[in-house]
């Protein structure tokens, strides 16, 4: 052992080991600290991710909400709008019965005028025949006297007949 402690190059193995030391130690805490904050970039990262994601969950679950409240209001729209419809078309068919039953009613109006005048017509035309028929019967059969006596007759009779 005391040619060991003589040997130039123990001596440098140990000067090496202590320069190695010398300089691990500041080394060491460099990249210690390099590690650190590595880890606390890391570290910083990863929180940003979590609140970007818990940022996105909240967002996704807004966005699903509004999603829902349009779905919703839409189906009311459309309920609405099926209902105005619905009111509209019984408003209409409501509406086409009346006018057709006003037509109809002015159609047999109209029948009803058409029917007493021809009925009227034929009533005249009835009279005017009748009287031609009577006026030949009376020239071709009523002689003088009779007629005189027909007409004195009928004079006669007119103030009980006439009120």
């Amino acid at each position: 052992m005391g040619q060991i402690l003589q040997s130039p190059e123990f001596w440098v193995a140990i000067g090496f080991i202590i320069l190695m030391g010398g300089l691990f130690k500041p080394a060491g805490k460099a990249i210690g600290a390099a590690l650190d904050g590595r880890a606390a970039r890391i570290k910083a990262t990863l929180d940003e991710a979590a609140e970007l994601r818990e940022e996105a969950q909240h967002l996704l679950a807004e966005y699903q909400r509004k999603q829902r409240d349009a779905v919703k209001e839409l189906e009311e729209i459309l309920s609405r709008a099926r209902e105005d419809a619905e009111h509209q078309a019984r408003e209409a068919t409501e509406t086409l019965e009346r006018t057709l039953a006003r037509r109809e009613e002015m159609a047999r109006e109209k029948i009803a005028m058409a029917e007493a005048e021809a009925l009227q017509e034929v009533r005249e035309i009835a009279i005017d025949v009748a009287l031609a028929a009577a006026r030949k019967l009376i020239t071709d059969h009523l002689d003088e006297t009779r007629a005189n006596q027909l007409i004195d007759t009928a004079i006669a009779e007119l103030p009980g007949k006439v009120h």
